[in-house]
């Protein structure tokens, strides 16, 4: 009897266990402390390393931490950075934007951008992976690779820094780099730079010059639509999870500029698809934009004085 007792016990406790089991989340989140509980114990300290945290973290970092006078300045930078968010937006996306900067005799580059293979097989790119997000296949796949992404990212950054990497985990529970150098550059690159996009640049580019394929430059636009989409979906996806990278550096400034920066890289990858839209007429609008603006806040200036 006592021994159907303690099986039935043992049984019971097992299937507890099976209930009880973490979800991808939860395992991701308690491994993501582990990790970095181990990048910040004293031994590293001593030696002057510091861990740049994994993509998917519950962050135990208070943005408190920071001295009143930082925190200050960095959110008056952030503040600073959103009339320039504010003006490279409203260019890029003007649908008058014009490819002369003249706006009375030149076509409107989007009128002629949309009709360009380029967009077309962009667009097919983006949309398809923006499709199978949403149905969640293979969702630890893309995870892990985002996470690899992010954190070679990390490293790429820290050897541009001149420093020096000296741990690198990546995992579906997590990840993250040991290094002897961190600042805004590197703790925000992985938010902005599509990592998989540039590696798919490269990869089509020198097999380009081994050998030519057919419609090698539609399967260029198409890969770069899905590898971009998967960047912006699954940085849209962390962001709001709670990140370490962007508390150390003030969470309204890192945003701020993680948005002009994605801004000012959609316009440059603009210009390398299309002949017609160079960086100097995109300056010329977005010097415009910017005149109108300061005029505009001028006038309302003078009329509330006037008032």
């Amino acid at each position: 009897m006592a021994r159907r007792r303690k099986q039935l016990h043992l049984r019971r406790a097992a299937e507890n266990r099976k209930a009880t089991h973490p979800s991808l989340r939860e395992a991701l989140r308690e491994a993501d402390r582990r990790a970095r509980h181990r990048a910040n114990q004293r031994s590293w300290r001593r030696r002057g390393l510091t861990s740049v945290k994994s993509a998917i973290a519950e962050s135990h970092y208070n943005e408190t931490q920071l001295g009143w006078v930082t925190r200050s300045l960095r959110i008056l930078a952030g503040l600073a950075l959103l009339p320039l968010c504010f003006i490279t937006t409203v260019t890029i996306l003007n649908p008058n934007l014009h490819v002369s900067g003249v706006a009375d005799g030149s076509a409107s580059f989007w009128l002629q951008f949309w009709r360009s293979n380029a967009f077309l097989y962009f667009s097919v790119g983006f949309l398809l992976y923006l499709g199978w997000f949403f149905t969640r296949l293979l969702q630890p796949v893309f995870l892990y690779f985002y996470v690899l992404g992010h954190e070679l990212t990390h490293v790429i950054f820290v050897y541009l820094c001149l420093g020096r990497v000296s741990g690198f985990r990546v995992g579906l529970d997590g990840g993250h780099i040991v290094t002897n150098k961190s600042n805004i550059l590197i703790a925000l690159s992985p938010y902005f730079i599509p990592f998989w996009s540039v590696i798919t640049f490269l990869l089509m580019t020198g097999l380009g010059l081994v050998f030519a394929f057919p419609h090698q430059e539609k399967f260029l636009y198409g890969l770069i639509g899905a590898t971009w989409s998967f960047h912006l979906l699954w940085t849209l996806w962390i962001i709001p999870r709670d990140q370490p990278d962007l508390k150390e550096n003030g969470t309204f400034f890192s945003l701020s500029l993680i948005y002009l920066s994605n801004v000012l890289l959609l316009s440059g990858l603009l210009c390398l698809a299309s002949p017609e839209l160079t960086w100097r007429h995109f300056v010329y609008n977005w010097a415009n934009n910017f005149m109108d603006v300061v005029t505009s806040v001028q006038t309302a200036l003078q009329g509330s004085g006037m008032q």
